[in-house]
Order: structure tokens, then sequence, then C-alpha cells
């Protein structure tokens, strides 16, 4: 086991103190988004060219799913890099969060879009749509470093290499989001910054926004719950250490 330094007590409980803040925002502005889709967001007419027009509410949660997710990678890259290069425990601790958080919000993407995609595609999933496939294999990259480090003995080595898995799948991302760009099939194209075409209803596009800054200010308080669940973990081994000697 690689030991690891202790934070410093004072700069511990003002994170402790803002985590409970964090996740009840973040969870009562999903509340308030899932009620807006529901309830408030409005129908979309005959000619959107939707074959199942009411579907798209379930797309309130799967795009927030998806922007966040890639928060969650960005962790993920960034503190494989931070232990790849420094040796820091706190970047490793951050690339596992950003693990397990990528792969919890990749989670709600595959979930929620294969819902969407039987009612609107008649099928859950197209194997010809290079988005949907190359999300599939980020998710799958977050899975192997979150199970990897789960189950594998804390040495430099298992670092080292799960590390190098995150860094290089980080190169998914870009990938991902230009797929729609580069090879339009099925998925949808992007509805911000996405050319003359692109654009959405001012009301869609703040529920959207409302949805995704609720779920952001969530990611973060379980962030700061899981770095702080980790460093606790790495003080009980180090006691079961101490104790075992």
């Amino acid at each position: 086991m690689i030991q690891a330094p202790i934070w410093p007590e004072q700069c511990m409980s003002a994170t402790d103190r803002l985590i409970p803040w964090l996740l009840g925002i973040g969870s009562l502005g999903l509340l308030a988004t899932v009620y807006l889709a529901l309830v408030e967001a409005p129908p979309m007419g005959e000619n959107a060219g939707f074959t199942a027009p009411e579907a798209y509410r379930i797309l309130f949660i799967h795009v927030p799913f998806a922007w966040v997710s890639f928060t969650g990678f960005a962790l993920l890259f960034g503190g494989s890099l931070a232990w790849y290069l420094r040796r820091s425990e706190i970047g490793w601790r951050l690339g596992v969060t950003g693990a397990r958080l990528g792969l919890l919000y990749s989670l709600g993407v595959l979930i929620s879009g294969p819902i969407w995609g039987a009612a609107e595609w008649g099928t859950p999933w197209d194997f010809s749509d290079v988005r949907l496939n190359t999300f599939a294999v980020l998710a799958g990259v977050a899975l192997f470093v979150a199970l990897g480090e789960r189950n594998s003995e804390d040495t430099a080595e298992i670092r080292d290499s799960l590390s190098a898995v995150g860094i290089f799948g980080f190169g998914l991302v870009p990938l991902t989001y230009m797929a729609t760009r580069w090879w339009q099939e099925r998925h949808p194209g992007p509805v911000i910054g996405g050319g003359e075409d692109s654009g959405v209803d001012p009301f869609i596009l703040q529920i959207w926004l409302i949805g995704a800054a609720s779920m952001q200010i969530l990611f973060i308080g379980q962030t700061l719950m899981t770095m702080r669940l980790l460093r606790m973990e790495n003080e009980v081994e180090e006691m079961l250490t101490i104790l075992e000697a």
C-alpha cells in the first residue's frame, strides 16, 4: 500500500460542510428539471420531424448526463496525468473519482438514450452510429479503471497502468463530441454551436441549462464526497497496517 499525505483538517472540515449543501441543491435542481420537462416543456409539433414527439422529454435528463459525464472523464484524465507525471496522491484520488463518477453519469446516458432511441428509431441502439459507439467505449474505459482500482493491489505499477488507460482513453472525448459533425448518422446533431441549422426553443434551452447546472452542482458534491471517502479508506488501511505490524 502506498503511503498518502493527510489533508489539513481545516481544509477537510470546510469541504465537508459544503458536501450536503451541494448534494441538496443539485438534487432539488434535478427534481425541478424533471417537473419542467414533464409538465412545462412545450409539446413537439407535428412538423418537428420526430417519430415519437413526446419521447423527447427524456432528453432533458439525457443531455445533462452526457455533458456532465465529460467532466468525470476530464477528472480521470487530469488525475491520471498528475499521478503519472508527479506521483501526486491527490491526483490519483482525483483520477479514481473521475472514473467512478464518469461511469455513473455514463450509465445515465446509456440508460436514457436507448429508451429514447427505442421510441424514436424503433431500436435502442444503432451500431453504425459513431457517437454511440465511441461513447460506449469511453464508458468502458471508466469501468475498467474503476474496477481495476477496486479489485487490484494498490501498487505503483497498478496505478501506472490504470493511469495510462485513463490518459489515452480521454482521446475518445473529442472524438465523441465531434462525431455528429464529422459522421452524421442517426444521433441528433448539436443544438448549440452546430451551425446554421442548429438551435432550440429558448424555453427548452433554459430547462436543459437548469438540468446541466443542477447536475454539475451534484457532481461537485459527489466529487468532494468521493475524495473524502478515498482519504478515509487510506487512513483505515494505514491503521490496519500499523496494528498488524
